[in-house]
């Protein structure tokens, strides 16, 4: 028994995807980790792992979590390939039906939405390719050199170099979405098709089975009379109204095909020159009616371009007011969260950022001046025989705070179990109310020793009159991360070379999911 899967369910993931990002009722974030990649693999930078897709895995990912941001609705839109107009470039045209055994004449693609037949120009305008200069002197049609730039709602020839090209206006990307959601590789299509006023001229000028091409395979010969047009050749199928005018030439042959009414409703269609008064030819002229998508072009743009892939954007910035995304330091991988919880709950996260960290005040002379060297180890004695330790991932000279993440403790970072682990088997917490043989005090990598800070409790602290907020909620100098650690799905992961953060900078991050 043989079956397929249609590229029509890919379409559908993708749009439910999109809704269910849209929905209130789930949270995705975006997230960055990993700021000591060299520990996993040393040449990390030249050549990222692939990432690993188990529960253990997920948890690890977890583990060295630096920070989230929330997907919203405006984040994220379905993609389609990215096909830039050049002049001198052959393109296929729209047909309704490339298949393996009928493949696209300049791609040589099995199905529509592999072939080039949709392009973007200068302006971010978008357009479909109904016609490429197919005739019986050009079976594989002609190089393009008219670039598109009109917005009218009927397709038309896009320039006077009379190239053959008969071009459909779709849509243009608006500026604020080429930022998010164009890349090197794909653009974006518009969000709500269906229901926006910006995309409803296009949308509403679209007829189900119109006709707006008939390709000439054949010419024929001794076809007709010299030099004429006749017209109101119907086209004929199980649609109705279209019609076209057929121009002999001097040869006797068929010269072109131009359409004169589009009709509806066909899903197939042969163009009768006997019913339109052309008389019998002794080799029968041969015609390609190209039947549109269902309801008619520019109805459904998602189908129409094969938007089956989905573009997540977000954008980290260091923000004073909530520096949940640090400096100083490194991230090495990201991805994406589906509907993480809030911390000690059951409830949906709802932060439009959040710090996946844990972090301690720490108070003493010298804490302004004091350095905790990016991944070294620093430990709290928290009671007789027991000792907590973290990696550091940033320390904050201004407000004394120490952002820091916990390995596993008795396995190496790549997950190996070890023989002797320094600290114990048992992973502890930084506690600011140790136990007896316990102690506050925590080492830098330079300066005296430090001590959590146990009398601090809040977001924000007042340093000379300055108001800092820290991020991050404490408790007697103690910090949780703001997110339920191993909750939600990570359903997405990207290794790649790591990327130092300073203070000035920001990143865009674009996460592509292809159904």
């Amino acid at each position: 028994m043989s079956a397929i899967i249609t590229d029509q369910i890919r379409i559908l993931n993708a749009k439910n995807f999109v809704a269910g990002v849209a929905s209130s009722e789930n949270s995705y974030y975006s997230f960055i980790g990993l700021p000591n990649p060299s520990d996993v693999q040393t040449n990390w930078d030249t050549d990222p792992p692939t990432p690993k897709d188990s529960f253990d895995q997920e948890r690890s990912y977890y583990d060295s979590m630096i920070a989230m941001k929330k997907i919203n609705n405006a984040d994220i839109r379905q993609v389609v390939t990215k096909r830039t107009w050049k002049s001198g470039t052959k393109y296929d045209m729209y047909r309704h039906d490339y298949s393996r055994s009928n493949t696209s004449a300049i791609s040589k693609a099995t199905n529509l939405y592999n072939a080039s037949y949709y392009v973007i120009n200068d302006d971010y305008r978008v357009y479909m390719c109904l016609q490429n200069g197919t005739s019986p002197d050009y079976p594989n049609g002609q190089i393009s050199l008219d670039q598109p730039t009109f917005t009218d709602l009927e397709p038309r020839a896009a320039g006077t170099s009379n190239d053959g090209y008969v071009w459909k206006y779709l849509f243009t990307i608006k500026p604020n979405e080429i930022i998010k959601f164009e890349t090197s590789d794909f653009i974006p299509v518009p969000q709500d098709w269906n229901t926006s006023a910006d995309n409803a001229p296009v949308r509403d000028n679209a007829i189900d089975g119109s006709i707006k091409i008939v390709t000439v395979q054949n010419a024929g010969v001794n076809v007709g009379a010299i030099s004429t047009s006749y017209t109101r050749v119907p086209i004929n199928g199980d649609g109705n109204g279209a019609e076209a005018t057929v121009v002999v030439n001097n040869d006797l042959k068929i010269d072109s095909v131009t359409i004169s009414s589009q009709g509806s409703g066909y899903t197939y269609g042969t163009l009768d020159l006997a019913a339109g008064g052309v008389p019998v030819a002794t080799t029968p002229a041969e015609f390609d009616v190209i039947i549109p998508p269902s309801g008619g072009h520019g109805a459904d743009i998602y189908r129409e371009l094969g938007a089956f892939n989905v573009l997540m954007y977000s954008r980290l910035e260091n923000d004073t007011e909530n520096p949940d995304f640090i400096t100083n330091n490194q991230f090495a991988r990201i991805g994406v969260v589906e509907n993480p919880l809030a911390p000690n709950s059951t409830l949906p996260l709802a932060l439009d950022k959040a710090s996946a960290l844990n972090a301690i005040r720490l108070t003493g002379i010298g804490y302004s001046s004091a350095t905790f060297t990016p991944d070294a180890t620093f430990i709290q004695t928290i009671g007789t025989g027991l000792t907590a330790a973290g990696r550091v991932v940033n320390y904050d000279q201004t407000t004394g705070v120490l952002k820091y993440w916990q390995d596993r403790v008795g396995f190496n970072t790549v997950g190996s179990a070890v023989t002797d682990a320094p600290y114990g088997y048992e992973q502890l917490e930084f506690t600011s109310s140790p136990s007896t043989g316990g102690t506050l005090v925590i080492t830098p990598s330079t300066g005296s020793n430090l001590q959590i800070d146990s009398s601090f409790s809040g977001f924000s602290t007042s340093i000379n009159n300055r108001t800092y907020n820290l991020g991050q909620d404490f408790t007697n100098g103690i910090s949780a991360p703001e997110v339920k650690r191993y909750s939600g799905n990570i359903i997405y992961v990207d290794n790649r070379p790591s990327v130092n953060r300073s203070v000035n900078q920001k990143e865009d991050i674009k996460v592509i999911l292809q159904f």
